[in-house]
């Protein structure tokens, strides 16, 4: 069995490379695990094998022990999609979110989090609009989790924020 232990470290794939890459789709709650057994969407069983801590983006890049490149696809999941009425409302569902160590996805007046009653109650109850949808989950990394790049260089310890440009997840 073909076993994945690390990212790519290129800058850069050939056109070629990237079209012809077995793709590896996971929810975001197998994209947080470090070590598991897979099915590429070749059909083909792999183990992950990768570094502790390390979670997975859709758009990474890894290596497999025959040297083959693998992408990696956020697979679409049940999540909420949150708005509020002002930003106010939103930056305080949020808080409670994150008081709570919830994953969250943030975007330009909106969040998401995986699908969950209990918090659904708690954003209704804090004024929140909320919509079921089926996309990619792509939560924020975490305040202290090392700096996620998708040009795949290499952070170097965790960072309490992330500056410059924001990611585009949705």
């Amino acid at each position: 069995m073909v076993t994945i232990r690390s990212r790519l470290t290129l800058r850069s794939l050939p056109a070629a490379a990237m079209c012809a890459a077995p793709r590896l789709e996971l929810p975001f709650e197998r994209r947080q695990k470090t070590r598991q057994r897979a099915v590429l969407d070749s059909g083909e069983e792999v183990t992950l094998d990768l570094p502790r801590g390390d979670v997975l983006r859709g758009g990474d890049w890894l290596v497999a022990s025959d040297g083959r490149v693998v992408q990696v696809v956020a697979q679409t999941e049940q999540v909420v999609h949150v708005e509020c009425a002002t930003p106010r409302l939103l930056a305080t569902a949020a808080y409670h979110l994150g008081n709570r160590h919830v994953p969250v996805q943030v975007g330009d007046g909106w969040l998401r989090i995986a699908a969950d009653p209990v918090l659904e109650r708690m954003l209704e109850g804090l004024g929140a609009k909320l919509a079921a949808l089926e996309a990619a989950f792509e939560p924020e990394s975490g305040a202290y989790a090392a700096h996620h790049r998708h040009d795949n260089e290499s952070g170097h310890g965790g960072r309490i924020h992330e500056f410059g440009e924001p990611h585009a997840h949705g």
